[in-house]
């Protein structure tokens, strides 16, 4: 992979990782359908888990004094010396919660990896899982209540929130849109639903970008590592300025363009492929 196929993958990751139309099928649509950089699907599913770690780099830097706060109290509810303040006690709780709704992704991860890598990684997959969940987006935006605040989390619907992540691991479904949309159908606020899934995904985009960078690097050659380092970098810098950006936005807006541009393109892609302009 040359540096601009680089660079665009990058930017694309960054654009769309924490909107809920999935980082994942925008960059292989965008590498298949253009030919940016010549790789095997588990090579191209080892790429996109890395290059995640770029973007998770921007929430940790975004999020640096919650995360500190939750980290601090968690290990503080381990000790008796001096009892936790009502705001450290939620800051615990919030780190457990974030452990609790981590497990289902990496369980699922673990028992499907093959099937992830491989037979799953297919634009007929992508296109119907942004057509499907786009769908059921909309519906979630449209008829939730959108009452509840992110202190509101039990550990039910932390759980939740968890499975709902867990479905990420289909290509085209969006490691954001399902845990917001399982969010807004329990009654969260927009805002909640969106800043929990960027805490919630912490554990498991590291730990995903770090194993299969670790599995895959000996495979790769010298301008491939080069190429992920750039692509990481650049999605870093995009994705900043994507969480901030969306986070103003959903104090008022709605999901429903995310929504739109979901099932525009998953309509768009299985025309292309029904016609044979595109190969799966």
């Amino acid at each position: 992979m040359n540096p601009f196929d680089a660079v665009i993958l990058g930017i694309i990751q960054g654009l769309t990782e924490f909107l809920p139309i999935s980082s994942s099928a925008h960059v292989q649509i965008a590498q298949q359908a253009l030919g940016l950089g010549d790789m095997s699907k588990p090579q191209l599913t080892a790429f996109i888990a890395t290059i995640q770690l770029g973007t998770e780099l921007a929430v940790l830097i975004y999020f640096w004094r919650d995360i500190v706060r939750i980290i601090r109290a968690f290990f503080g509810s381990f000790s008796k010396r001096r009892p936790q303040t009502i705001e450290a006690a939620k800051d615990a709780k919030m780190g457990w919660l974030i452990i609790l709704g981590s497990l289902p992704v990496v369980v699922i991860g673990l028992v499907f990896q093959d099937l992830i890598e491989n037979q799953l990684r297919s634009l007929w997959v992508i296109g119907v899982t942004l057509i499907v969940f786009g769908l059921l987006l909309g519906a979630a935006d449209r008829f939730g209540k959108r009452q509840k605040g992110i202190d509101s989390l039990t550990t039910r619907d932390g759980l939740l929130f968890g499975l709902g992540q867990a479905l990420a691991v289909i290509p085209g479904v969006s490691r954001s849109g399902g845990t917001i949309s399982v969010g807004l159908m329990m009654g969260y606020s927009r805002q909640a639903a969106a800043r929990y899934s960027f805490l919630l995904a912490i554990p498991a985009v590291i730990a995903s970008g770090f194993y299969q960078f670790a599995k895959t690097y000996q495979d790769l050659a010298t301008a491939d590592l080069a190429a992920t380092a750039v692509a990481t970098l650049v999605s870093f810098g995009v994705g900043y300025s994507v969480i901030v950006v969306l986070l103003k936005y959903l104090n008022r807006g709605s999901f429903l363009p995310f929504v739109i541009w979901r099932v525009a393109l998953g309509s768009t892609l299985l025309v292309l492929l029904s016609t044979g302009a595109l190969s799966a």
